[in-house]
């Protein structure tokens, strides 16, 4: 298929910058004469704070609890069924970047591209979620860190306004079932404010962080022929990630994500113009990712840090639910590099 051709390449892409960048820091070890003295640096004076943890536990689905500046893209390959029991595959490909701008504020952007591959009566489609931005505020708490996050995403994705692409809709819709944590980037149709609060405790290269979030959305276009009937939703969700290091290159963690909607959203019914309120059902969505990384250092300061997780959506019959429902089950590869 098309979209796991260029998943594919993606993967094949990014592994080999992983891999030219490990041989040209060989090289460069190699290059320094035997028995050449190489001058320790000077630690940072008590009014620097570090901005990134080498032994921190990075987040499948939560956010990283770091003000250093980073560049991550991250592709995964979910699989559910819709909501007529066809075959769905949806493959979301998100890039993220962090820019330090003072020892303890960072800005943070992201954005979001999709391809669905959906047989039967759905159509296939590709999209461009909506943009976020935001900034990150951290803060040492002893043997604790803190991190406050406040975002907006900016209303221009595909597939929305007042008579949107059918295929860029469909694939929207894919893409929250594949992505949850992400799922306020594709409501096209919706401004959405976020706010967060993240704390983890890292020490003896063990990581356990909590994460809570809350998203106001406000409907900025598209009426309800554009699947959008309320001009207002607000959503909470809550995670926790517990990530364990094993040696100094290799570690494994996993994410539990949930959440709810607080108010009760409403859909346009089907061409009847009605309004019809979300079952109690669709109100909240748990996602759990589980998957090695690797950590490996770049020059002085950077670290590439590579993984692989499987991620499972559950609904409310748990485990017992078969493999393919309506949340996702997929494969997540994750790139951060961090300078």
């Amino acid at each position: 298929m098309t979209i796991f051709n260029v998943t594919f390449v993606k993967a094949l892409t990014l592994l080999s910058m992983i891999g030219a960048a490990g041989a040209a820091r060989a090289a460069t070890v190699s290059s320094e004469p035997a028995g050449s003295v190489v001058s320790a640096p000077a630690p940072p004076s008590s009014a620097e704070t570090p901005t990134t943890l080498p032994r921190y536990s990075l987040p499948w689905q939560l956010r990283p609890m770091t003000t250093g500046s980073m560049a991550r893209i991250d592709t995964a390959a979910a699989v559910f069924t819709d909501g007529q029991g066809n075959l769905d595959i949806a493959v979301p490909t998100v890039f993220a970047a962090n820019h330090q701008l003072t020892p303890r504020w960072s800005s943070a952007v992201k954005l979001a591209f999709v391809g669905n591959n959906a047989p039967g009566a759905a159509l296939d489609g590709t999209t461009f979620a909506n943009p976020m931005l935001g900034a990150t505020y951290d803060r040492p708490l002893g043997i604790y860190r803190l991190a406050l996050f406040g975002a907006t995403t900016i209303p221009v994705g595909t597939g929305g306004g007042d008579a949107p692409n059918l295929r860029a809709a469909e694939t929207n819709a894919a893409s929250i079932a594949a992505r949850p944590a992400d799922a306020a980037m594709f409501a096209v149709n919706y401004m959405a404010g976020i706010a967060g609060a993240d704390l983890a405790y890292v020490d003896h290269g063990f990581t356990a962080q909590g994460e809570l979030t809350v998203v106001q959305f406000i409907r900025i276009r598209g009426g309800d022929s554009g699947g959008a009937t309320d001009a207002f939703r607000t959503q909470a969700a809550v995670g926790l990630h517990l990530g364990y290091f094993i040696g100094s290159h290799f570690s494994v963690s996993s994410d539990l994500h949930y959440r709810r909607w607080l108010s009760h959203p409403t859909t346009p019914g089907a061409g009847t113009g009605a309004r019809i309120t979300f079952s109690d059902a669709g109100m909240d969505a748990t996602t759990v990712a589980v998957g090695p990384r690797f950590h490996f250092r770049v020059g002085k300061q950077g670290w590439i840090r590579p993984g692989i997780s499987f991620v499972r959506g559950l609904d409310r019959r748990g485990f017992d639910a078969p493999l393919l429902t309506a949340q996702a089950t997929g494969l997540q590869i994750d790139i951060p590099v961090m300078f």
